[in-house]
C-alpha cells in the first residue's frame, strides 16, 4: 500500500458522506504557487487511486462469485450511491486544474500535456444529466456476468461451465464434438431473449448519453470519450478493409488446409478446434496452481523480472485462475492503483487457450508493474491501443518459455502453430465485432430482427466461406451475445486489432535481437500514457500503422513463421 500524504492511512470508503470532505477540501484549497499546484495534482491523484482501488475490489469480488448477493450489492452500492456523487466533484476539480494560471508552466512536460488534454476532454463531455444514466448503465452491464456466469451444461453426466465444456470441442471423436457444440450453443440460446432485452436497454441508455452531450450517436460520442485522438472513425473502416483483403484470405487457406487434413466433405463449426491431424488435445497443465507455477518458469526464461512480479502477485493472493460455476466468464487483469500490484482473473480449464489467456493477462500485469513508478495515477493509465500491445506481445514473446508447458518438442511446436493460427483467425473476428458496433449505434432504434440480420451480414463479410454452417444458422444469429465487450465495455475491441500489429512487430524485433527487442517492449510500457500513441509505439521500436501495406507486411511475416514451424511437424 502506498504511503498516503493526503488521506488518512487507514481510511476506507463505506459511505459517500465519509468521502465527501476530501473532495470538498480539494475544491477549497488555495493554489498560489507552481509547487502548491503540483501538490494539488498529487493529492487529486492519491484520491483517484484510492477510489479506483475500492471499486476494483468490489468488482473483483463480485466476478469471482456472482452467486453472492452481498458482493453484488456492494458493487451496485458504489455505482449507484457513491460514484454518481463523485462525478460532479470530479468535474469541478477538472475545471480547477484546467483554469489554473500554472497549467501552462507544466505543459512543456509531455506527460502533463497528455494529462491536461484528457482533463479538457472530460470537461467537454461532462453533463449532469448523464450521471444517473451512467450509474444505471454500470448496474445493467454487470447483469451480463450474472446471466452468463450461471450458465452450465451436463455432458456425459458431468456438470461443466461453458469454458470447461469448450474443451470437448478438441476431442478427436467427431460425434462427441458435435454433441458438445450443440449442447453449449443450445444453452446459450436459452438466455438469448434475456440477453437481447438487456442489450436493448443498454443501447437506448447509451444513445441518450450521447444525445445529452450533443452527439448524433453513441459511436461518435465514444470515439471522443475513449480519447481516440490519434486516429479517426474512417481509419477504423480502412482497417476493416485491410483485414478483409489481407487476413481473411489467410484464414481461408487455413480452413481449406484443415478440411483437407481432416478428410471431411464439409468442415463444420465443431471441427475448428480439434487438431487437424486428429491428435488428442494438448494438456499443458492441471489446475490453476500448476498453471501459475509453469507460467512463472516460462516468464523466468523470457525475463527474470517478469517472473518475480508474478511471484509477488501469488504471495499477495492476487490471482483467481480456475473456472467454476458461479464465476463470471472471461479473463482480465485489474490494475490496483493504490497498491501498485494488479489482480489476474480468468477461467482456466486446462487448455492451450488458457495458457494464452494467462500470458496475455500476465502481459497486462507486467505493464502495471513497469508503469508503477510514474508520478501521477493518470500517467499510468495507458490507452488501450498500447495496453493491449503489452498483453498480445507477451502471447508471442513468451513462446520462448512454452517448453515449461510442453516438454515434448513436437507438442511445443504444435502449440506454437496453434498460437500463430489463432493470431491470424482473431483479426477477422475483431473486425466483425467492431463493424457490428458501428452499425448498432448508428441505428439505435433497430429491432431485434434487424439486429440479427445486420449481424449475419457483417459475419458473412469477414467469413471465409469454407466452414459449413447449415443447420446451425440459429446459433450463428446469436453468436454476438458471447462477446462480453458488447455488454460491458462498448467500443473497446478495435484496440485488439491495432495492438496485434504492434505485438507482431515487437515479436519480430525480439526474434531478431532479443535484448534490443525486449528493451523496446519495456521502454514502451514504462511510459504509461505520458506520450501520444504513435510516440509510445515508436518507443517500442514499432510503427502505429494499420494500412493495408503494413498489415500485409506483418502477416506475411507471421505466415512465414508458421510455414517454418510446420516443416517436419
Amino acid at each position: 500500500m502506498a504511503n498516503r500524504q493526503y488521506l488518512p492511512q487507514d481510511f476506507k470508503i463505506t459511505t459517500w458522506d465519509l468521502l465527501l470532505p476530501y473532495y470538498q477540501s480539494l475544491l477549497d484549497c488555495q493554489i498560489d504557487t507552481i509547487d502548491s499546484y503540483k501538490q494539488f495534482l498529487h493529492h487529486v491523484s492519491e484520491l483517484e487511486s484510492m477510489v479506483s482501488e475500492d471499486l476494483a475490489w468490489r468488482y473483483i469480488k463480485m466476478t469471482c462469485d456472482t452467486t453472492d448477493e452481498n458482493l453484488e450489492k456492494s458493487y451496485v452500492d458504489f455505482v449507484t450511491n457513491i460514484q454518481p456523487n463523485i462525478a460532479p466533484f470530479e468535474d469541478k476539480i477538472n475545471h480547477k486544474i484546467n483554469n489554473s494560471p500554472f497549467l501552462d508552466a507544466l505543459k512543456s512536460d509531455e506527460a502533463y500535456k497528455i494529462y491536461f488534454r484528457a482533463i479538457s476532454n472530460s470537461i467537454d463531455l461532462f453533463r449532469e444529466e448523464n450521471i444517473p444514466l451512467q450509474a444505471e448503465l454500470q448496474t445493467l452491464a454487470q447483469k451480463y456476468g450474472s446471466i452468463t456466469g450461471a450458465m452450465s451444461v451436463v455432458i456425459d453426466g458431468e456438470t461443466l461451465t461453458l469454458q470447461q465444456a469448450s474443451n470437448k470441442l478438441k476431442l478427436t471423436d467427431r460425434e462427441k464434438r458435435k454433441q458438445a457444440y450443440e449442447i453449449i450453443n443450445e444453452r446459450r440460446l436459452q438466455s438469448k431473449d434475456e440477453l437481447d432485452n438487456l442489450f436493448d436497454q443498454l443501447i437506448q441508455l447509451r444513445h441518450q448519453v450521447a444525445l445529452n452531450c450533443g452527439f448524433d450517436n453513441f459511436r461518435d460520442y465514444m470515439h471522443k470519450a475513449m480519447g481516440r485522438f490519434d486516429y479517426s472513425v474512417e481509419d477504423c473502416f480502412k482497417f476493416h478493409e485491410a483485414i478483409e483483403k489481407v487476413v481473411v484470405p489467410l484464414c481461408r487457406k487455413l480452413e481449406e488446409e484443415r478440411k483437407r487434413l481432416l478428410g471431411y466433405d464439409a468442415l463444420k463449426p465443431y471441427d475448428l478446434a480439434v487438431d487437424p491431424l486428429n491428435r488428442e488435445p494438448l494438456k499443458p497443465f492441471e489446475g490453476g496452481k500448476e498453471l501459475l507455477e509453469k507460467t512463472i518458469k516460462c516468464f523466468q526464461k523470457v525475463e527474470p523480472a517478469f517472473a518475480d512480479n508474478l511471484k509477488i502477485m501469488a504471495e499477495k493472493g492476487y490471482l483467481d485462475l480456475d473456472s467454476r460455476i458461479g464465476k463470471a466468464p472471461g479473463g482480465y487483469n485489474y490494475p490496483l492503483a493504490e497498491s501498485g500490484i494488479p489482480f489476474i482473473f480468468m477461467n482456466a480449464a486446462g487448455s492451450l487457450r488458457d495458457v494464452e489467456t494467462m500470458v496475455h493477462e500476465g502481459g497486462h500485469a507486467m505493464h502495471s508493474f513497469l508503469s508503477e513508478p510514474l508520478e501521477l495515477n493518470a500517467f499510468k493509465n495507458a490507452p488501450m491501443e498500447v495496453a493491449e500491445v503489452a498483453s498480445m506481445s507477451m502471447e508471442l514473446i513468451s513462446m520462448e518459455g512454452w517448453d515449461q508447458f510442453f516438454a515434448d518438442k513436437k507438442e511445443l511446436k504444435r502449440a506454437m502453430i496453434e498460437q500463430l493460427e489463432g493470431v491470424i483467425a482473431t483479426l477477422p473476428w475483431i473486425a466483425t465485432i467492431d463493424a457490428f458496433q458501428h452499425w448498432l449505434y448508428l441505428n439505435p432504434k433497430h429491432s431485434v430482427e434487424e439486429r440479427k440480420a445486420a449481424w449475419i451480414n457483417i459475419l458473412k463479410r469477414f467469413d471465409t466461406g469454407v466452414t459449413d454452417m447449415s443447420g446451425y444458422e440459429h446459433f450463428m444469429a446469436y453468436s454476438w451475445q458471447k462477446q462480453l465487450h458488447l455488454y460491458e465495455v462498448p467500443f473497446y475491441y478495435i484496440e485488439y486489432g491495432f495492438a496485434q500489429l504492434g505485438a507482431i512487430a515487437i515479436w519480430r524485433n525480439v526474434l531478431n535481437d532479443k535484448t534490443n527487442g525486449l528493451n523496446g517492449y519495456k521502454d514502451m510500457l514504462k511510459l504509461g500514457y505520458t506520450k501520444t500513441i504513435p510516440e509510445l509505439y515508436k518507443a517500442g521500436k514499432v510503427k502505429f500503422d494499420f494500412s493495408q501495406e503494413y498489415v500485409g507486411e506483418l502477416f506475411g511475416f507471421v505466415w512465414q513463421q508458421l510455414e517454418e514451424l510446420r516443416q517436419n511437424n
